[in-house]
């Protein structure tokens, strides 16, 4: 198993007046705005703080309950209990369109779903969703048995999460012998797992118990130990231990521990499962180092020392050292070394301007690049005699998102991929590596009925303010202007716009049951492959970090515009929803261009990103300053992040209907940042427009747990969007 990497030129006609039908939906929105019940105004208190000579003023810094992570001032609850109570009492008038639009989302999922069985050593694993059950049972079955014979329940989520109000599986692994399961559980949100070991011949969960767990469970020492991450008191992952079955945790022994705050480990096996491999590194710097699993408490193997900038990840076979690298090119080259001399690098593939490599994985007799050639995915099949002939997986559309999944077995032939495009439902297939055929296992059922050929997808180019041209993926209804018109509602209609934006992490265009009750009433929906994510390559994320960072919130803002410009929406009728790094873009995109949209929804967004990064005691800040910069050291990353964290900017302006979220027991964007938010929006917004913020008390940065709950936030966020852009009744 492979190592995976850690952790406007604006046409004029887009500032057209209104449409006839765009005013219309905003004198219905106007009218939705309307609350009979008075918002929570934060109290303000005098706060300032000053670096490198220049002062700011924070009012609302007391919403940071300074004993985090504990929370129990009092004043701190009861303003958020506040609001959760405002957000109650609006949507309250909404209860039916929720209800409807959840019930509509539930009928699409297959209630009584399970995966397709794969084979692990001697075992065929899958896991399954009962009727009306929230969480998975996790099964096994011996390889050749029949289908009719019993299955072994090896772990039942539900009966674990009976009783609380949140719970999460974390890592989820089997001995190689089969004997014992190892797994570790989240009940608060607050992603500090609890690792447990079952012993699946008799059913009898073991003693062992290891709690603030981050990370996976690694078997080594022929399963008679686990290789685990703890979590520090500030929530990173800076050592690597060693458990063995049945002694007590403090004899647990370290095998690494790492000395900058800034780096994270992790460890896992190499393909054989032979050896151990341990990484360390931030977002732009790697370290790794590998021992014998038989032996993990033996003397470590150094690759290659960290050098700033350098990215890699190895995997070992057999002799040899393979090296996923940007050492030499943005793109990354694949290489190997002898183990004996694993820093001496020969270049096996060589770095590319048009392919982007992202991955690699070893099998016995061959091995597998995955990447994406002109901003799609693509996976090739490769002889170890001939690397640089390619067998590529050919896929059946123009547009798509795929690539491997699941496939544990070092010998395999076969190969378990999915598939899925922004019409097509996630499809399961085989690909026999040897006749080059792709065969379907399994395709996403959607009971309550999906016609794909209802449908219809592009992909288009806007150009940005600097030039740059932005790629939008879009679907929607072919009947669209039927339905719009049936609503009584003329021209382009709405479309709502997503993205994310950040570490490199590319949207890819794939499938979405829920967003089909957004399509289905008229919208479009639109995918934009802003800068910051990796679609168009490394070079696509680099442009969108650090001191270029502004350039993610400009593509965002110009892709709306132009394809207002293009016909596909209007002023005032672009709505937009984003999470985390992508709810900064949310906050970044409305102090710019605040007219352009109808309605945000923002979930669990990091906001107060000055804040933030000059806080270095909160878990993640030391590990971030690589992406945002470091405005503790540096008065060029002070100044430049103060130019548009979301929160510093606001400004006394009209703002659309905001609907933002947060969870109190989030570690990673922070409850206060969005709490903050909201209370000066409040205070300094010139509309009447209105702003909601629920806080999930039990819950963290992912929002509730069970696919029953979270789908019901789903549904009252396209609620909310409904709503403000006068379409409740449809």
């Amino acid at each position: 198993m492979s190592q995976s990497r850690l952790v406007s030129l604006t046409c004029a006609a887009a500032f057209m007046a209104l449409t006839p039908s765009a005013a219309s939906a905003n004198t219905q929105k106007e009218h939705a705005n309307v609350s009979a019940v008075t918002p929570p105004i934060a109290e303000k208190r005098e706060h300032t703080y000053t670096h490198h000579g220049i002062t700011i003023s924070d009012p609302y810094d007391w919403l940071y309950d300074k004993s985090y992570p504990v929370i129990d001032d009092e004043d701190v609850l009861d303003y958020v209990k506040a609001e959760n109570a405002y957000f109650e009492a609006n949507m309250a008038g909404q209860e039916a369109l929720t209800t409807s639009l959840f019930t509509e989302m539930r009928a699409r999922i297959k209630e009584d779903d399970s995966s397709v069985p794969q084979r692990s050593g001697k075992f065929m694993y899958w896991s399954e969703f009962e009727e009306g059950a929230q969480y998975r049972k996790h099964y096994r079955r011996p390889v050749g048995a029949p289908e009719s014979a019993q299955a072994q329940l090896i772990l039942d989520e539900n009966e674990l999460a009976e009783g609380l109000e949140y719970f999460r599986l974390g890592a989820l692994t089997v001995s190689k012998n089969g004997r014992f399961l190892a797994y570790s559980t989240d009940t608060d949100g607050s992603e500090r797992y609890t690792g447990r070991i079952k012993d699946l011949e008799t059913g009898e969960l073991l003693a062992d118990e290891m709690p603030e767990l981050r990370g996976g469970l690694t078997w080594v020492a022929n399963d008679t130990a686990l290789v685990y991450t703890p979590s520090t008191e500030e929530w990173r992952s800076l050592e690597i231990k060693l458990h063995t079955i049945g002694e007590p945790n403090d004899s647990d022994v370290t095998l690494y521990l790492e000395e900058d705050q800034s780096f994270s480990v992790g460890a896992g096996l190499n393909a054989q499962e032979d050896y151990l491999i341990i990484a360390t590194g931030d977002n732009e710097t790697s370290e790794v180092r590998f021992v014998s699993a038989d032996n993990p408490t033996g003397e470590l193997t150094l690759v290659k020392a960290r050098q700033k900038g350098v990215e890699y990840n190895v995997d070992i076979r057999e002799s040899e050292l393979w090296v996923w690298t940007n050492d030499d090119h943005i793109n990354f080259r694949l290489a190997k070394a002898d183990l004996q001399t694993p820093g001496e690098w020969q270049t096996v593939i060589a770095g590319s301007n048009d392919f982007y490599l992202t991955d690699f994985d070893l099998f016995e007799t061959f091995f597998v690049t995955e990447g994406r050639l002109n901003g799609l995915d693509a996976v090739q099949i490769r002889r170890y005699d001939a690397p640089l002939e390619i067998e590529p997986v050919v896929f059946p559309e123009a547009s798509y998102d795929a690539g491997l999944t699941y496939n544990p077995e070092y010998d395999q032939t076969v190969l378990r991929l999915s598939y899925e495009s922004m019409v097509t439902p996630d499809t399961v297939y085989d690909y026999d590596v040897a006749a080059r055929t792709l065969t379907t296992l399994k395709t996403q059922e959607i009971p309550s009925g999906y016609d794909a050929s209802l449908y219809t997808t592009e992909r288009v180019e806007i150009e940005a303010r600097d030039g740059t041209m932005v790629p939008v993926s879009i679907v929607m209804r072919k009947d669209r202007a039927e339905i719009l018109a049936k609503a009584g509602i003329e021209g382009p209609g709405p479309l709502h716009l997503y993205a994310y934006g950040a570490y490199g992490y590319a949207v890819p265009p794939g499938f979405s049951t829920t967003r089909l009750s957004l399509v289905d009433r008229g919208f479009a929906y639109a995918i934009a492959h802003i800068r910051g994510g990796d679609d168009l390559g490394r070079r696509w994320y680099l442009q969108g970090k650090m001191f270029e960072r502004t350039n993610t919130f400009n593509d965002f803002v110009d892709a709306g515009r132009g394809l207002i410009a293009k016909g596909y929406t209007a002023e005032g009728m672009v709505t937009a929803s984003g999470g985390s790094a992508g709810g900064e873009l949310m906050g970044a995109i409305i102090n710019q261009d605040p007219s352009q949209y109808g309605a945000i929804v923002a979930h669990v967004p990091f906001v107060d990103v000055l804040g933030t990064m000059l806080n270095k005691d909160l878990p993640l800040t030391p590990g971030e300053w690589q992406e945002w910069g470091n405005p503790i050291e540096s008065k060029e990353s002070f100044a430049y992040i103060l130019s548009y964290s979301p929160y510093d900017q606001v400004k006394a302006q009209d703002y659309p209907p905001m609907l933002v979220t947060a969870g109190l027991n989030d570690p990673r964007v922070t409850y206060w940042e969005p709490a903050k938010w909201v209370a000066k929006l409040r205070d300094t917004k010139t509309d009447d427009n209105l702003l909601l913020m629920k806080t999930n008390m039990g819950a963290g940065h992912g929002g509730q747990s069970g696919r029953w709950n979270s789908l019901k936030e789903t549904a009252e966020e396209f609620a909310f969007i409904l709503w403000q852009m006068g379409m409740a009744g449809e």
